[in-house]
């Protein structure tokens, strides 16, 4: 059902890694070895059921560890929506546990449990429709979640749920023990036997471990599942692999120098999200918490037995099974029920938040280095862009345009006057983005710093002292972002009026914030620093996400609440969607990482973080001229796009390798942008439901097993199916076209394939052909439609128009957004936004239909019931249809039919 655009066959083509000593396996870091050295069996852990109590919102009762007769409270939530709700805490902790704020966009809505049986070993409560039931046993205890007689999901059934209690360290209590708490005392030695309990050294770095043991570890096995996807960010692929005699996937915010591709290891973001996908069921599981955190995934085929009267299931089935292990806080655990690939996404974004939506010009092309020299460096590649003919409309700022790398200034010397900059890229509609890095030099001459520390706000050592810490500025503080009072003042700090020499054409890149600490643990904070009462292990992996919340509402701020921001991050949570866009990092100019960016991206999309891409042709080391193309091409069909390379590399301008490959960087840039008013109604649409924009071929296929594990393809919304050609020297790619349809052919030139991007038949597409030097330029430019109908011969797409860069289309309502449909040879245009106001210059200048027959007339028939005849053509040779100069206005009712 997908055909090759046959505007895409005129597109031919002419560091040293990780030092992994730097970073734990699982065996260094204490709490992932105790965890992982408890085997599945049973479990210690037993339901008192007659604590039980259940109201309209949530049923509690209470678990009792019979090794060491510690309570746990369990409380269960069914919510809108499909989804259920897991906490597991300690009853009577000696402090509170940290749980996580500001990641969900509000409590979650619930709806009512009811118990429909129990017996003195088990409980079964009603989820709702579809004969969906939550099954508690007591003994041991476990959780179920069943629909009609199968299994969808069972918690704690290998027994792996653990939940190390606060207590006080054992040569600080009383030695007068009881007899009524011998046992525990025996079991606590035993506990504490264990080496970096209360305090861990890995290199030179002490941890001093102030509360003791506080990890926790829950296991979840699914029945019937052999795909589970998610939890990024990992340069790995996009199934996720069975970690049974190797390291864990880590989820723990780094800065990794040159990462290494296809192993576990963490990396700059986190997001505790994993998807399970079978032909019969998709599911999510998200684990809240921002503590270090490992997970295992094991597959196997296992025998499940009786479980209740209407549970019965004795045939081998294959399964996968998961254990979350994390260093502190709590068991917060939310169960998305799908069924489909599309209600789990909805599920999420009901819990997180869907992505921002980015004004236009950030969906365009970026162009950036560490750094532009100075502001005729810029200002000469801002030309050499014009000189050749290719579009762009950002381009970047790295750390050596500030002074002395003091953020929110400007080097006197090599940028003295930047609002004459900002304002020469206004004149062309291009924009300017700079780096605002986290760490914070200490300098009593620079009034950040002073501010900072007069208000109390930077992160404190175990102390109490301001935490400081080597970084590009060298002595640096490290604000805490996690303070409502801090982010405010960040934000404030954006004004016009407070960063100097800055404009409203000025967007920021939010780096380092994992954090990055050059002389830290493993590159980033102590984990016993102090974010208030709370300490930094407890918050880790929600600091980057704090660090681009306060930035992009900072840019909020500035414009009186007007502007849409653009903010780009590279640490990353839960819920960093709503803040703007990520990238995958310090890359390298290699194939191998050309290629992994696409898992990279498409496991971020599956999680809710649709504005993903990777630095085109590699940040570190320096690409070849075919692997430079190659990266262009994949990147002009990535969600964002940027080029970026390392301070000691060559220059890599577009134009700098040649006039044939400067030739085919520019059709790949100009395809991006003839293809924006795609990009941006695939936003709108992300920003509306939660759907990823760039997406695995199951997710529209959920029944083609074969598209499960597929990984060097992938679709643009549902209508575009791009495979990219990642190997070096390839004369031609194998694509899996998934559903029914026929195959077309590839053209080729000089031994070099173009990049093959498929069209669904069904579908209609909207561009502007039009290709001008920015985006901006191209607002009221004209559309033309590509209608590729299916074998019935019809289509349907949209189109979505705003004015590209503000909150009206949320706040007024003013926008465009409209149905467009083909079916028996008559294509028209409806409104799907009735109550909206807003006008467009914009018109259709032309419709391209593929795959049809040559119709003697064309009408058109405007909304006032005026018609006239339209100019058209048809090449035989490949079946398509041109219909010249509709004139219709791209808001307007109208209907074109063939006769």
């Amino acid at each position: 059902s997908f055909s090759l655009l046959p505007l895409i066959l005129l597109l031919c083509l002419s560091a040293q890694a990780v030092d992994r000593s730097n970073f734990k396996t699982c065996d260094q870091s204490a709490f992932c070895k105790h965890q992982r050295e408890l085997k599945p069996g049973q479990s210690p852990y037993r339901a008192l059921l007659d604590t039980l109590e259940l109201s309209d919102s949530r049923l509690t009762l209470q678990l009792i560890n019979d090794n060491n007769k510690v309570r746990l409270l369990l409380e269960l939530y069914r919510l809108q929506g499909n989804m259920t709700r897991v906490k597991i805490n300690e009853l009577k902790p000696l402090k509170p546990r940290y749980e996580v704020p500001d990641v969900l966009i509000s409590d979650p809505i619930t709806e009512a449990l009811s118990v429909v049986a129990q017996d003195e070993n088990s409980l079964v409560l009603s989820l709702g429709g579809k004969d969906q039931r939550l099954i508690v046993s007591a003994q041991p205890f476990r959780l179920d979640i069943v629909e009609g007689p199968q299994v969808l999901m069972s918690l704690n059934s290998r027994g792996l749920l653990a939940f190390e209690h606060l207590r006080a360290r054992k040569d600080t209590i009383s030695h007068k023990i009881s007899s009524t708490v011998g046992s525990m005392w025996d079991s606590l030695k035993k506990e504490e036997d264990k080496p970096g309990m209360w305090e861990e050294t890995f290199k030179s770095h002490t941890d001093s471990k102030p509360n003791g043991p506080s990890s926790i570890s829950l296991d979840f096995s699914l029945p019937g599942v052999e795909h589970v996807y998610g939890i990024p960010e990992h340069a790995d692929t996009l199934k996720l692999k069975n970690t049974d005699g190797s390291d864990p996937y880590r989820l723990y915010n780094l800065d990794v120098f040159q990462y290494e591709l296809h192993n576990p290891m963490a990396l700059y973001g986190a997001v505790p999200v994993l998807i399970s996908h079978s032909t019969d069921r998709t599911m999510g599981i998200f684990w809240l918490n921002a503590a270090e955190t490992w997970v295992d995934i094991s597959s196997n085929t296992t025998v499940f037995g009786k479980i209740l009267d209407f549970v019965q299931v004795s045939n081998e089935v294959p399964q996968t099974d998961v254990r979350w292990i994390s260093e502190s806080g709590l068991i917060d655990v939310f169960i998305m029920l799908g069924p489909k690939p599309a209600d789990v996404f909805t599920q999420y974004a009901s819990l997180t938040g869907t992505q921002s939506f980015p004004p236009l010009s950030a969906l365009a092309y970026h162009q950036c280095r560490w750094n532009y020299n100075d502001q005729e460096d810029v200002k000469t590649v801002d030309q050499g862009f014009d000189e050749h003919d290719i579009p762009y409309d950002f381009i970047w700022l790295d750390i050596e345009h500030a002074d002395g790398k003091r953020y929110f200034t400007w080097d006197p010397s090599n940028f003295p006057q930047p609002k004459e900059m900002l304002q020469g890229l206004m004149d062309k509609r291009r924009k300017l983005v700079a780096i605002v890095d986290p760490h914070i030099r200490v300098d009593s001459g620079y009034k950040i710093h002073n501010e900072i520390r007069s208000k109390n706000f930077y992160v404190k050592n175990k102390d109490g002292g301001d935490y400081e810490g080597w970084c590009w500025p060298g002595n640096s503080g490290y604000p805490d972002f996690t303070n409502p009072e801090m982010r405010a003042w960040w934000a404030s700090q954006f004004a016009y009026d407070q960063y100097e020499g800055s404009m409203e054409n000025q967007y920021i890149w939010n780096d380092m914030n994992e954090p990055s600490v050059f002389n830290g643990p493993e590159v980033t904070m102590h984990k016993d620093a102090l974010h208030g009462v709370w300490e930094h292990r407890d918050v880790h992996n929600l600091y980057g996400l704090y660090v681009q919340k306060a930035t992009a509402d900072g840019l909020i701020l500035r414009s009186g609440g007007v502007q849409r921001p653009f903010v780009l991050t590279r640490a990353f949570f839960a819920g960093s969607q709503r803040y703007g866009a990520v990238w995958t990092g310090d890359n390298a100019a290699e194939w191998g990482h050309l290629k992994i960016s696409i898992p990279m991206c498409l496991s971020l999309g599956l999680v809710g973080i649709s504005f993903c891409g990777a630095d085109v042709g590699g940040f570190f080391k320096h690409p070849s001229a075919e692997l430079l193309v190659r990266w262009y091409q994949v990147g002009a069909y990535q969600p964002f796009f940027r080029a970026h390379a390392h301070i000691d590399t060559p220059r890599r301008e577009p134009w700098l390798f040649g006039p044939e490959n400067t030739a085919l960087i520019r059709e790949a840039i100009r395809q991006r942008y003839a293809l924006l008013p795609y990009w941006y109604q695939l936003f709108y649409n992300t920003h509306r439901t939660g759907q990823p924009v760039m997406r695995p071929l199951w997710v529209e296929y959920p029944d083609d097993v074969a598209t499960f594990s597929i990984e060097d393809e992938y679709l643009i919304g549902k209508d575009l199916l791009v495979h990219p050609v990642t190997d070096e020297g390839a004369t031609g790619v194998t694509a899996y076209l998934p559903g029914k349809g026929e195959v077309m052919c590839f053209s080729t030139l000089n031994g070099f394939l173009s990049l093959p991007i498929f069209q669904r038949g069904g579908s209609i597409i909207c561009r502007k052909d039009r290709v001008r030097r920015s985006s901006s330029c191209m607002e009221n430019d004209p559309y033309t439609l590509y209608v590729a109908p299916s074998s019935q011969g019809s289509a349907e797409g949209e189109l979505y128009i705003d004015d590209f860069h503000t909150f009206s289309f949320e706040v007024a309502k003013q926008f465009v957004h409209r149905h467009l449909s083909f079916s028996a040879n008559t294509l028209s245009s409806r409104n799907l936004a009735p109550d909206s106001q807003f006008s467009t210059a914009s018109w259709i200048e032309k419709i391209v239909i593929f795959g049809g027959s040559q119709p003697s007339s064309v009408t058109l028939k405007n909304a006032d019931g005026t018609e006239s005849a339209l100019e058209f053509e048809f090449g035989s040779t490949l079946a398509v249809l041109t219909l010249r100069k509709p004139g219709v206005n791209a808001a307007a009712d109208w209907t074109v039919v063939l006769r």
